[in-house]
């Protein structure tokens, strides 16, 4: 007789033996919530092996992610493309199967997760998403979105910030869709967690104002299917706290931290399989095991419901079905396209604005085409730009928005909009200060690595924030987004730059984009059309003279400077031409003769950016320099500070002629 316990061993074997083979990762946590994930996936989890992508399909979140081969397990025994041979290559170079989940390597991977805690927030960002895309095209009868996001969690996710911050937001929100398992087996690599987490973990979450299932046997999948159930029924975010042993099954190793993050070798294998009275061969399954976990045939009824549903709400609702579909879609051309003659517009009215205030009013017209834009700020709406006119904002009791104020979670933030773009149907936005990305660093990197579109503005971004000191003065931040790859970064000098960047970062649907803007005001240069169009290609010449014997490049409110410092030189009979690179990928990504007929190789460069210069020097080459910042900043009125680190049109002057005389 086939049991819940047969099924959950079938994950347990296969785990312990990817590891074994691959002499590489992470048996314990597996064998640990195979139970948990018996009851889930053999049970109410709503999706498709087949087609894995379907819109209205629960989403699973491992955010222990190095307990991959959980999740590669589940998704080989229910029918996914997951074969016999990518479980035998785990941790193998080039293989599907890595060492962490990552998204887009193998169907039904919702998210890369490895960095923990982060799956934990992506996840409140999916159930974030499905509440309000419900609340939006929801008719009555008609429950077209209509979906669950599950999330496996361990020790080590709570231990991160990130999760106080992610819980508190799907506690204030209600996010009664969102349903965690904690595998609650006080084992984390140095050994047992309670000399360092002693926390009352389901107080924490009721505080947060989340429902809790505690104290359950996290290895009776009966027990932990009857609190699924009650979760489900719930209004409000749900914890199953699932008391587990780490390795269960292992009768040398369970319980102990030998289990987690290495082989057991291939005397405990023998002697866990003895224990469990396992006697199928190394990744072979038996026929009548895989039968009760294959979710094809359930799938494609849940699958061919949903399609029916759907087409039945066309037909009574074809305007709101339009819209849905246009909201799963890419940007719309007119969107871009209002973002050009908006950046048209700018160029021949000439009024200096900071580039935060550009931003804002380029969301204005980005707002009034795209339905499915959701922006957010971390508590600095006002401060950096970040509200568009009309914005709905999101609370616990109204749903159908398209704007929230995050508080001050920059890190969640930036983590549940990530989930949001992937969950899809939602073009997500985030904004904070330049100097507080840092505080969401890995939720960008992970952006980034995963090639999600997510859109980072990032306001008040030099020195010029003047009186409020080095704390939030930005020096390392712009180099820290250069240098990461995937990562497009958007400094625009102006309105018309910035609208463009906006642009841009719509128009790609591939990767993130972030946009860095001033506090201060800054003037619209002459530019005629050409020059306009030349602002995607990420750098272009402003001001242009024939056989340049210098060029100066610049960005956001160093261009101005530049471009005094230009009129200084021709003044004494130099020849200069000002490059405004905007975007230094994006110039990058051109072929080398273009990047050679702008910046000829035989002519000296000086480069002048209110940042660190470390990315610099791949653009300055053998003849150039960097007018940088590498130390911190200091308080008071922004113009003194900026002055008092040589970014002045004299100083800018007297270090080109020393370039030019050098």
């Amino acid at each position: 007789m086939i049991t819940r316990r047969t099924r959950a061993d079938a994950l347990r074997v296969l785990a312990m033996d990817a590891v074994q083979r691959a002499n590489s990762g992470h048996p314990g946590a597996p064998m640990g919530m195979a139970d948990m994930a018996e009851a889930l996936w053999c049970g109410p989890l709503k999706h498709h092996p087949e087609v894995p992508s379907w819109f209205d399909r629960d989403r699973f979140v491992l955010s222990n992610g190095h307990a991959s081969m959980l999740l590669y397990g589940l998704l080989h025994l229910a029918g996914y493309e997951v074969s016999t041979e990518d479980l035998k290559n785990f941790r193998q170079l080039h293989a599907p199967t890595a060492g962490h989940p990552e998204y887009g390597e193998l169907p039904g991977v919702e998210t890369t997760t490895g960095p923990l805690g982060q799956g934990v927030a992506m996840a409140v960002g999916m159930a974030l998403a499905e509440k309000v895309l419900a609340a939006r095209f929801n008719r009555p009868d008609f429950p077209l979105v209509d979906h669950h996001t599950y999330v496996f969690l361990g020790d080590g996710c709570l231990m991160e910030g990130i999760s106080q911050e992610a819980i508190s937001l799907a506690g204030t929100l209600g996010l009664g869709k969102l349903i965690c398992f904690y595998d609650a087996n006080g084992i984390s690599i140095d050994g047992k967690v309670e000399g360092w987490f002693t926390e009352d973990v389901p107080g924490r979450f009721r505080a947060a104002g989340w429902e809790v299932w505690d104290a359950i046997d996290g290895h009776d999948g009966d027990a932990i299917a009857a609190a699924l159930t009650a979760a489900r029924a719930s209004d409000r975010p749900a914890l199953l706290v699932c008391n587990t042993q780490i390795g269960f099954g292992s009768p040398a190793k369970a319980g102990t931290a030998a289990v987690h993050g290495a082989p057991l070798g291939d005397e405990e294998i023998a002697a866990t399989r003895a224990a469990l009275g396992w006697t199928a061969a190394p990744f072979e399954i038996p026929e009548d095991v895989r039968e009760g976990w294959d979710g094809r045939a359930r799938g494609a009824e849940a699958y061919a419901a949903w399609c029916d549903l759907k087409a039945r709400y066309a037909e009574a609702y074809p305007d709101e079905h339009a819209a849905f579909e246009a909201a799963l879609g890419t940007v719309p051309e007119a969107v871009l396209s209002a973002l050009t003659a908006f950046a048209e517009a700018a160029q021949a009215e000439g009024k200096a604005l900071a580039t935060r205030q550009s931003s804002k009013a380029a969301l204005d017209v980005i707002a009034a085409g795209l339905p499915s834009l959701f922006g957010g700020s971390a508590d600095l709406s006002g401060s950096n730009g970040s509200r568009f006119d009309g914005a709905r904002v999101l609370s616990a009791e109204n749903a159908d928005a398209n704007y929230f104020s995050w508080g001050v979670r920059e890190f969640a933030m930036t983590a549940a909009c990530n989930g949001m773009a992937l969950h899809g149907g939602l073009l997500p936005y985030s904004a904070t200060f330049l100097t507080f990305m840092d505080y969401a660093r890995d939720a960008v990197r992970l952006a980034a690595l995963m090639g999600v579109q997510n859109i980072f503005v990032y306001s008040h971004d030099s020195l010029a924030v003047g009186e409020d000191g080095p704390t939030h003065q930005p020096v390392e931040q712009l180099a820290t987004l250069r240098m990461t790859p995937g990562l497009e970064t958007w400094r625009p000098c102006d309105t018309v730059e910035t609208a463009i960047a906006w642009r841009e970062a719509l128009a790609r649907a591939d990767g993130p984009s972030a946009l860095i803007l001033s506090r201060q005001g800054l003037p619209v240069p002459s530019r005629d059309s050409a020059q306009v169009a030349a602002i995607a290609q990420g750098g272009y010449a402003l001001e242009d003279e024939e056989a340049p014997e210098l060029v100066l490049v610049a960005t956001g409110s160093e261009v101005s400077l530049a471009q005094a410092a230009a009129a200084a030189l021709r003044a004494q009979g130099r020849r200069v031409r000002v490059v405004s690179m905007p975007c230094v990928e994006r110039f990058l990504a051109a072929d080398a003769e273009a990047q050679a007929a702008l910046l000829p190789p035989e002519v000296p460069r000086l480069i002048i950016e209110a940042a660190h210069p470390a990315p610099w020097w791949r653009i300055a080459g053998g003849r150039g320099q960097v007018l940088g910042v590498d130390q911190f900043g200091a308080s008071g009125p922004g113009n003194e500070v900026l002055a008092a680190y040589g970014f002045t049109p004299e100083n800018v002057t007297a270090e080109a002629l020393a370039l030019l005389n050098a």
